[in-house]
């Protein structure tokens, strides 16, 4: 590339550091020294100040944005395999290309599922904070009982790259009985390699499972599916589990369910509104909550930097990037 001007390119939010000593030694790169998410008005900005723009979730990147007066970028590089920020529509219509890092995350997020899941129903969550505060008394027989996870039912929302890892481990590791719902169904070979059931509905998947764990994309098509009428039916001393987006549940519903003791719990890894949590499901006691660490192992965050380099160096050479999806 060394025969080539050197493209401008835009990193909105701080990568591991071997990713950018390698962007800085191959781009004209600019990074956000601060941290922080940059304001639409920034994102405007940087698109008409630079070729490339590497993004993560908190850029919301929409049409408004896309349509830019004097717009340079020519790509939208994004630093991780979730789109729902970024208005693919108004993309393809401004002919901005777009590329994600798919498949590198899948195993740190299947284990922060599984973290959720034995957070969850041993009540981890809650004997730590009793434990911090002070509040412990000493061992007694009946203090904070959880449940096994072995023997129970994960139902899987979604049948992708994550939620088949997430029932590997549950399956082989604490054995779990599986059953799942998604759009099509799975193929017999990973039914029969994980004793997966496949139900025909959301409702019927919710009634039947122990363990609830989303696994599907954010977006129109999810927004809030995850409501009254699945908590409904969910059996009382069921969990819900979320490593997927927090717009994929009804927050509000989730609370009520909590209150009520419709379901027994949830672990949580994202949220509606990021990075802000609402203050009723704070106060849950019976709710698990991590600040989005899903692929939070430094092994990852580096392959989804290289991998997003790898998309960075596809457009810049010529060629049609390997994740592009606009």
């Amino acid at each position: 590339m060394n025969d080539v001007p050197r493209a401008r390119v835009l990193v909105t939010r701080r990568w591991p550091e071997r990713v950018e000593a390698e962007i800085a030694a191959r781009y004209d790169a600019t990074f956000n020294a601060e941290d922080r998410p940059l304001t639409t008005a920034e994102l405007v900005a940087a698109m008409g100040q630079y070729d490339a723009i590497c993004a993560t979730i908190t850029d919301r990147i929409d049409r408004a944005v896309l349509q830019a007066p004097e717009r340079r970028a020519q790509i939208i590089v994004n630093f991780g395999a979730g789109v729902d920020h970024i208005d693919l529509e108004a993309a393809r219509e401004a002919g901005v290309a777009v590329t994600n890092t798919p498949g590198v995350l899948t195993d740190a997020t299947a284990d922060i599922a599984l973290t959720l899941m034995l957070m969850t129903t041993r009540r981890a969550g809650e004997g730590e904070r009793e434990l911090r505060s002070g509040g412990w008394t000493g061992w007694r027989p009946t203090h904070l009982l959880g449940t096994s996870l072995r023997g129970k039912t994960l139902g899987l929302f979604g049948f992708g790259r994550i939620a088949k890892a997430t029932a590997e481990r549950a399956r082989f590791g604490f054995g779990m009985d599986i059953a799942y719902h998604s759009r099509r169904r799975g193929d017999a070979q990973d039914e029969e390699h994980l004793g997966a059931r496949y139900c025909a509905s959301l409702i019927e998947l919710a009634g039947s499972c122990d363990v609830l764990s989303l696994h599907v994309p954010g977006g129109a098509a999810t927004r809030g599916i995850i409501g009254a009428e699945v908590f409904a039916a969910m059996r009382p001393h069921a969990v819900l589990i979320n490593t997927a987006r927090g717009d994929v549940v009804d927050e509000p519903a989730l609370v009520q369910a909590l209150r009520e003791g419709m379901i027994a719990g949830a672990g949580l890894d994202v949220f509606v509104g990021e990075p802000a949590v609402s203050q009723d499901l704070r106060d849950a006691p019976n709710t698990v909550l991590l600040p989005h660490l899903g692929s939070a192992t430094i092994e990852t965050r580096e392959a989804m930097g290289f991998c997003a380099l790898a998309n960075l160096d596809d457009w810049r050479e010529g060629r049609l990037p390997r994740n592009a999806l606009a």
